[in-house]
C-alpha cells in the first residue's frame, strides 16, 4: 500500500493563520517532518509522530537530499506524512523542489498552501502591498544575496 505526502503551508505566525486544510492534515497525518520555524503552537496541533528536520537559514540543518529521501521512504512504506513548512511551501520552503522528487519517484503528493509572510504579515499590520493610485505592482525576493539585482516593482518584500 502507497502513502500519500502532503507539503504543508504552516503560515506566518501561530495556529491562527493555518488553513482549515491545513489543520485537518495535521490531524491525520502519522508523520510530521516540520521546519524549526514553524511555531510551537502548531506543532501541537499534530497528532502523529513529530520529526524536526531543521530548516533554518545558515544553521544546523538536515540535507534537503535526506529530508527528500525520508518522504518517499515513509510513503512507499504506506505512510501518510505530512512535511511543515513555515508560511507557504512554494515560496522560499523547497516547496518546488521537494513536488518534483516526489513526482519524479511516483509518490502521491499534494500541495496545501499556506499564508506566506510576504503577503500576511503585512495585512495583518495593516499595511498594504497595493494601494490605488500609489502601488499598483509587487514583488517578493530573497535578501540573502546582496549582489543579485533585485526585481522592478511598485513594492518590493524581501525574505530570510
Amino acid at each position: 500500500m502507497r502513502g500519500k505526502v502532503y507539503l504543508v503551508g504552516a503560515g506566518f505566525g501561530g495556529p491562527e493563520h493555518l488553513t482549515l486544510k491545513a489543520l485537518r492534515v495535521l490531524e491525520e497525518a502519522e508523520v510530521v517532518l516540520h521546519d524549526r520555524l514553524v511555531h510551537p503552537g502548531v506543532l501541537a496541533l499534530a497528532k502523529g509522530e513529530l520529526v524536526p528536520v531543521g530548516k533554518e537559514g545558515y544553521g544546523e540543518k538536515t540535507p534537503q537530499e535526506a529530508i527528500t529521501e525520508r518522504l518517499i521512504a515513509l510513503a512507499r512504506a504506506g505512510r501518510t506524512v505530512a512535511r511543515l513548512k513555515g508560511g507557504d511551501p512554494m515560496v522560499f520552503g523547497r516547496g518546488g523542489e521537494e513536488a518534483l522528487a516526489l513526482r519524479r519517484a511516483g509518490i502521491p503528493f499534494e500541495v496545501v498552501p499556506g499564508v506566506t509572510s510576504a503577503v500576511g504579515a503585512l495585512s495583518a499590520l495593516g499595511l498594504p502591498l497595493t494601494h490605488r493610485g500609489l502601488a499598483r505592482s509587487f514583488a517578493v525576493a530573497t535578501g540573502h544575496d546582496p549582489a543579485l539585482p533585485l526585481p522592478q516593482a511598485d513594492t518590493l518584500v524581501l525574505l530570510m
